[in-house]
């Protein structure tokens, strides 16, 4: 009974003590460890042909990205917004509201900026998510 007694108390010592332990600190993560991941490539990629007006090219990058997984919430979110508009403008209302949606579930601190609220096209619908 001792031994078992004292083997369990042992064990509980060791346990808690093995928590105290400090682990190394991990090397901070830079700006190119991050863009040179397949998910951030994908967005960066994205991002960029939108704004060279490439919709086609944008939407494929935008979707791998999210597909290959983007870590960031907040990249997520600007994924799904940038569908969002793609789909807008190429007269995709629903696939429009789902990226919407698919946006605020990603970040729920999501929000289109004021100007952006105010577009013909997606203002709209983006003004029927809760």
């Amino acid at each position: 009974m001792r031994t078992l007694l004292g083997t369990t108390l042992a064990s509980l010592v060791l346990a808690t003590l093995a928590g105290c332990v400090t682990q190394p600190k991990q090397a901070p993560i830079g700006l190119l460890d991050v863009v040179s991941r397949p998910a951030e490539k994908a967005l960066q990629a994205g991002l960029r042909a939108y704004d060279d007006a490439q919709y086609g090219e944008a939407e494929k990058q935008l979707n791998n990205a999210l597909k290959v997984g983007l870590v960031s919430p907040r990249d997520q979110a600007e994924a799904h917004k940038v569908l969002a508009f793609i789909y807008c403008t190429s007269r995709r209302p629903v696939e429009c509201e789902a990226e919407f949606r698919a946006a605020k579930a990603s970040d729920p601190a999501f929000a289109l900026s004021k100007s952006e609220q105010g577009h013909p096209l997606w203002g709209p619908i983006y003004k029927k998510i809760p």
